[in-house]
């Protein structure tokens, strides 16, 4: 069941409340002092800086304008889901979730100026169908069945995972495309980019407020942005990948001087949870989730935790860890535990509202003790930064791209 949408300009107070109402509720525990020993640890430490910059949205494309650009992100950042089919796309195509999606869309835009049709424009959003999909990923939607009547005889037929997972690209392009077109605008960039200057005539009010006008056109246009569900009773607002969108824009077009748009400041939005932030949390010893009462059997990593795990967790990695570019990435991973789609906004929720805490903490660090531990720039740590450091350090160090993360499939949201 769909909630209904926040008030205006409370959906970031929607998303913030919603979050840590559930997690408190769920009996999910957040400690103190476990905040301040990752934050502390020489992993974290050593490591932020450089990690937290790793936001993958660097790509060899030369675009003809920056509406052209805009548009290019804000069909990248609706496609941004699909991590319960990262197992089956490694090893269809040595690619997870992310890097399939990001390559489908660069697909989509290097097709798109071929003279074939605009793929990206909000008729081709529209049109496209299954078999177009497939054959920009790469991937084939047959899976093999014996014969039903022919012992020995195995025939190939439409189904499984990879199919599941284009059919959700398709149902998503073709519902968002149909929008654009119902409400006349040629592509999504267009949308974006009208919502934009519409942000940019509160933006001298605050950050906030500029934020907010965004994010609420996005949500209440584009089904495939309405990341939010009814849980136990309680409402709760994610909008993971509207809020990503925002910080893309950020990230792309905020050095521009002057910017080809008005860019938000999105120093203090929330974070864009999927399934990677909770389960790392988990690991690292942040999320306690509860081992009594209705939600005991959410125990999805039962090794988590540990002072022997967190020990090698938390310290710095091997001398010779293996890194990311080398054949120890090309593994296809181990598939994690499935979670329902209430368990999976649970501990999403309890993301959002971990890394609040975190960030809460570092900015009440003492700056003696800081100093002293040449750590003094700890209170300065943004929420996208800490987001894209817990997303990008699980592919840092080879002991964190071993650790499993949880799965739900039939979702368009992460």
């Amino acid at each position: 069941m769909s909630p209904p949408f926040p008030p205006s300009s409370g959906f970031l107070q929607a998303i913030r409340q919603s979050s840590k109402e559930l997690r408190i509720a769920s009996g999910i525990s957040i400690t103190p002092d476990h905040i301040q020993r990752l934050l502390l640890s020489p992993t974290f430490t050593t490591s932020f800086k450089r990690v937290s910059k790793h936001h993958g949205l660097t790509l060899p494309l030369k675009f003809s304008s920056h509406l052209d650009e805009l548009n290019f992100f804000s069909v990248l950042s609706l496609l941004n889901f699909g991590s319960g089919y990262r197992v089956p796309l490694h090893t269809a195509s040595g690619r997870g979730a992310w890097d399939s999606v990001r390559a489908l869309t660069f697909s989509l835009y290097l097709t798109s100026t071929t003279g074939d049709g605009d793929l990206l424009s909000s008729k081709g959003l529209q049109t496209i169908g299954v078999a177009k999909v497939a054959e920009l990923l790469g991937v084939s939607l047959h899976v093999e069945k014996p014969h039903d009547k022919l012992p020995g005889v195995v025939v190939g037929e439409l189904g499984g995972p990879l199919y599941e997972f284009v059919r959700l690209v398709v149902s998503t392009l073709n519902k968002t495309g149909e929008m654009l077109e119902n409400l006349g605008y040629v592509n999504l960039g267009a949308f974006i980019a009208e919502a934009l200057r519409e942000a940019g005539t509160v933006q001298g009010r605050s950050d906030d407020a500029a934020i907010e006008v965004i994010l609420e056109r996005i949500v209440r246009a584009f089904p495939g942005f309405r990341d939010m569900a009814e849980v136990n009773g309680q409402n709760i607002y994610c909008f993971k990948k509207a809020l990503f969108l925002i910080h893309a824009i950020t990230i792309r077009f905020g050095s521009f001087r002057p910017p080809p748009f008005p860019v938000p400041n999105t120093n203090n939005i929330p974070v864009f949870s999927d399934n990677v932030l909770p389960s790392l949390l988990i690991h690292l010893g942040i999320i306690d989730l509860p081992t009594t009462g209705t939600l005991s059997n959410l125990l999805v990593f039962p090794d988590a935790g540990s002072e022997e795990k967190l020990k090698t967790l938390l310290n710095l990695p091997p001398p010779l860890d293996v890194k990311p570019a080398d054949t120890a990435q090309k593994k296809v991973p181990e598939e994690g535990p499935v979670l329902t789609a209430d368990q999976s906004y649970i501990l999403r929720a309890a993301a959002i509202d971990a890394c609040e805490l975190i960030i809460e903490t570092a900015q009440s660090l003492d700056p003696a003790f800081l100093n002293a531990s040449e750590v003094e720039w700890l209170p300065k740590i943004t929420l996208p930064d800490l987001d894209m450091w817990i997303w990008a350090v699980a592919k840092d160090r080879s002991d964190y791209r071993a650790l499993e993360r949880f799965v739900a499939k039939d979702t368009v949201y992460f």
